[in-house]
């Protein structure tokens, strides 16, 4: 990108009042963990499709996370998920990760592939179930400790599929008792981001359905227990940036699962379907920037921002480049919104041009300033070219096909 085109990005901007300097701190300051999962053979309901170079083990996972990181300057940490990044010795991984320039970030417990699962985990009629469930909570939790991580992401696919089928009212405080369990065990420095989904696996009901009952939940757990919003998991036409505004506003906004959807849970690249209500959210965040409120900025200085996608038909390091990039760029127009054109519009009830002062941020061209601010970072400033040019993609075919899935 030309210093020229920048020079002028520039003076737009500082007519509209916009100091980019601090746009591009905050841009810099801007990091997305990336999930251990993304980069491994993943599919749909009917079928995992095998890919050559995909990771073997979690260490391999890390490996390819850090050519991530390199290019892009804004992923340094890693989700992983237990049992599928399980392994003996933890402390090793994590040194692993930390000579790749990266930490472990979010444990995610897995509570739905084994057989006893069918019917529920921690919401199971059978007492043993919920303790079997129960314990590989627990057993997160000390995987945690030893990674240094300091969140425990937590989503169930408990649910039933027919009235009658099981008692509502039993499993909701059945899974209230293993939460607290877990919270009990946690450090003090622990989270737990409670994640929730409107349907699917289940499709009568699912035990933790929406955002409010999550919240219920967190209230109920205490200060340690935060909701987290998968922007997929949604009915259509749900207003996401809603719920995240309500949420901050309550201090109890702990972090997202950016993915992209159409239809339902589809699991696409985040920002791939629908920009705007990406661009809405940040701006629902960003909107706090001088809140008098210390709780406000404490919660939103601590969201976790975290990709939680299925890459079936893509190339997995491309694809997780591509989701990141476009997180970074819808966050960089959502900073260029005059907050205090938005205000003043609100307060003589102005509904045009306090939408005008909006949606007219969403429609600059970053590319000039996302440039500039990857110059200024010491990377790439087109990641995806300089990533396809590395030769790293052909360099791990070597690994064959049928690597660790998911």
């Amino acid at each position: 990108m030309s210093d020229r085109a920048y020079a002028l990005f520039e003076e737009q901007q500082k007519a509209r009042g916009i100091d980019l300097e601090k746009v591009k701190s905050r841009l810099k300051s801007l990091k997305v963990e990336t999930p251990s999962w993304g980069y491994g053979d993943s599919g749909t309901r009917f079928k995992v499709f095998k890919k050559v170079g995909v990771p073997r083990n979690p260490f391999e996972k890390f490996e390819d996370a850090a050519q991530v990181h390199k290019v892009t300057g804004m992923s340094p940490s890693v989700a992983i998920h237990i049992p599928w990044d399980k392994v003996e010795d933890y402390g090793k991984l994590r040194q692993h990760a930390e000579s790749l320039g990266l930490k472990i970030g979010a444990i995610n417990p897995n509570l739905f592939q084994e057989d006893e699962y069918m019917l529920g985990s921690v919401t199971n009629a059978d007492a043993a179930i919920r303790r079997k469930a129960t314990d590989h909570l627990l057993e997160c939790v000390d995987i945690a400790k030893e990674t240094g991580s300091r969140d425990l992401s937590l989503w169930f696919a408990d649910g039933t599929n027919y009235p009658g089928q099981a008692d509502l009212r039993k499993r909701k405080h059945w899974m209230f008792e293993a939460l607290s369990e877990m919270y009990k065990a946690m450090t003090p420095d622990m989270r737990m981001l409670i994640e929730y989904k409107f349907f699917e696996p289940g499709f009568y009901h699912t035990d933790l359905a929406d955002w409010g009952m999550a919240y219920n939940m967190a209230l109920k757990l205490g200060p340690q227990a935060q909701v987290l919003v998968d922007t997929g998991h949604h009915a259509q036409g749900t207003n996401v940036e809603h719920i995240v505004s309500y949420l901050i506003d309550e201090k109890r906004l702990g972090g997202f699962h950016f993915n992209s959807r159409k239809y339902a849970d589809d699991d696409l690249i985040v920002g791939a379907i629908n920009p705007y209500e990406l661009f809405l959210i940040f701006y629902q965040i960003l909107e706090t920037a001088e809140d008098p409120d210390p709780g406000i900025r404490n919660t939103v200085d601590n969201i976790a921002y975290m990709i939680d996608q299925s890459h079936n038909i893509e190339e997995k390091i491309p694809a997780m480049i591509r989701s990141l990039l476009n997180v970074q760029t819808q966050f960089a127009k959502a900073l260029l919104v005059n907050l205090d054109e938005v205000h003043q519009a609100q307060e003589k009830n102005d509904v045009l041009a306090a939408e005008d002062a909006v949606r007219k941020a969403f429609e600059f061209d970053v590319a000039p300033l996302l440039s500039a601010v990857r110059e200024e970072m010491g990377v790439p400033q087109d990641p995806m070219k300089a990533y396809l040019e590395s030769g790293y993609g052909q360099s791990i075919l070597v690994r064959g096909k049928g690597g660790a899935s998911w």
